[in-house]
């Protein structure tokens, strides 16, 4: 059987917690798969990512859990695995089907809303980053894509780590306002910051799950690594 490792950044101050979160994401993602058993490390716990790959035989993948194909995933992780024969997947805030299927998990919360998207103000909360303008290209061409396969009354973004805040972006959203996390996993950021620059704002409308938890999203991924 062909074994799929997924791999996220984590959280080097605290390791354990997001190591146990993407272990429940993956046990979630090999529950929807049918040929590929799924397993997951992050970058930050010490020697996880080598011991769950000197555990596993044969044909291994590793699909990474990140919004930007930037330095950890073309550097780091290539690093981290050394000689080893290992084929490594596009990670998945660059694939081209994302915009897709957040469309569709967009479309979906608006009906069980009983909302319309001309009614409706989108804020994408994302990371952003000092030192690269690769993340926030990746969260503005999300947001341009979905700007053309959905009319919302405004599509703004906002960043943890660059200019405009999340808080900027979401101040003088109406009740009507869906805030879209872009992040990889629900770590330190979507569960403090988030929320944290959302009160700034007084943003009173609803928040979506972090884009890889979206259920269209979890069934793609399933789907991608059983095509590997």
């Amino acid at each position: 059987m062909p074994h799929a490792i997924i791999v996220a950044h984590g959280q080097p101050s605290n390791p354990a917690p997001a190591e146990a979160a993407l272990a429940r994401f993956a046990k979630q993602i090999d529950s929807l798969c049918h040929r590929v058993s799924v397993h997951s490390a992050t970058l930050a716990a010490p020697d996880a990512l080598e011991a769950c790959l000197d555990e596993l035989p044969g044909d291994i993948s590793i699909y990474p859990l990140f919004m930007a194909k930037g330095w950890f995933v073309t550097k780091a992780l290539p690093k981290r695995l050394g000689s080893r024969s290992v084929r490594i997947l596009d990670p998945l805030g660059i694939d081209p089907r994302l915009p897709f299927l957040v469309k569709s998990a967009l479309d979906q919360k608006l009906e069980n809303l009983g909302w319309s998207a001309p009614d409706t103000d989108l804020v994408i909360a994302a990371h952003g980053s000092g030192r690269s303008n690769n993340p926030a290209t990746v969260a503005h061409g999300l947001a341009d894509t979905l700007g053309q396969l959905v009319t919302f009354k405004s599509t703004r973004t906002g960043f943890v780590e660059q200019s405009p805040s999340i808080a900027e972006a979401a101040s003088g959203c109406g009740e009507k306002a869906l805030c879209l996390p872009f992040f990889a996993c629900t770590g330190g950021h979507v569960l403090e910051d988030v929320p944290q620059e959302l009160a700034r704002a007084n943003f009173a409308g609803q928040v979506m799950p972090v884009i890889s938890e979206l259920p269209q999203v979890e069934q793609h991924i399933a789907a991608t690594l059983d095509a590997i």
